[in-house]
């Protein structure tokens, strides 16, 4: 064989295996389900500041319900968990940049998220509720009610600030969180405030005052799952399959009743 020839077959060479090591690399990209067994570690998005979801008690550990559910979905999985704390500005984006594999932080399921991300089956669902004085007797049933002299408190910018001022002729009267529109309710300043479903009873608690939960308004119902990157159908099936059976063994209502004294992992009965 002449140089030339070999020189050839040795870059034809170096080429077959350049691309059988391409291939082999492609085709050995794992499902997200064999990196965290390797790992041995499910890395778990959150924003820790989120109370009583994510949050860090006196002794600086994270706890809070979704704390609880991913380290019971790690368990059932077979890994350990490990926290990342992230703003929620940033938290999606570094879900796709791989900073962690999941997020457990109630991220709401939306057709939008749904064509950057996977999601797991819903684990909470929630919906539009009315906080009401402990000794107000009325039952509003609709947002249409606060008309005349009813008026409606909800935070500035919230997706409940959203759906209350798209009901006409309401009166709406916004505020900059929470306690200073559960001040006013309970000073009677307004007649009921509108909060997520799921905040209500550590709302109701903390804020020390006399007010009592009123009633799920329809159509402001949510489903929050757990998302991840694309393309991983065997960790979609694992993580999907340890959902079902956290709730076919209780695991998630034990969860849900000790943050919320209810189970808030079934859809809400109207």
């Amino acid at each position: 064989m002449q140089p030339k020839n070999v020189i050839k077959v040795l870059f034809r060479s170096a080429l077959l295996a350049a691309a059988f090591s391409f291939v082999g690399t492609a085709a050995h990209a794992e499902d997200l389900l064999q990196t965290v067994k390797t790992n041995g570690v499910l890395r778990v998005g959150l924003e820790g500041t989120y109370p009583p979801f994510d949050y860090r008690n006196s002794a600086g550990e994270l706890e809070g319900f979704d704390v609880d559910v991913a380290k019971a979905l790690a368990a059932k999985l077979g890994v350990k968990t490990q926290f990342i704390a992230t703003e929620w500005s940033g938290i999606l984006a570094g879900l796709q940049a791989g900073k962690f594999d999941v997020i457990v932080n109630q991220v709401t399921i939306t057709p939008q998220r749904k064509e950057a991300l996977d999601f797991s089956q819903p684990y909470t669902y929630s919906a539009a509720q009315l906080i009401q004085r402990a000794n107000d007797k009325r039952a509003f049933t609709s947002l249409a009610e606060f008309k005349g002299d009813k008026k409606l408190g909800v935070t500035l910018g919230t997706n409940y600030d959203q759906m209350a001022r798209a009901v006409a002729d309401i009166n709406v009267q916004t505020y900059p969180g929470a306690p200073e529109k559960l001040r006013d309710l309970a000073s009677g300043r307004i007649d009921a405030t509108l909060d997520d479903r799921l905040m209500l009873p550590y709302i109701i608690k903390t804020s020390q005052l006399p007010l009592r939960a009123g009633n799920i308004l329809k159509g402001g119902e949510q489903e929050m799952g757990i998302p991840f990157r694309k393309g991983n159908p065997q960790f979609e099936k694992a993580v999907n399959d340890a959902l079902t059976a956290m709730k076919q063994d209780g695991t998630l209502a034990k969860i849900s009743n000790h943050w919320f004294g209810s189970d808030v992992t079934h859809p809400v009965a109207q």
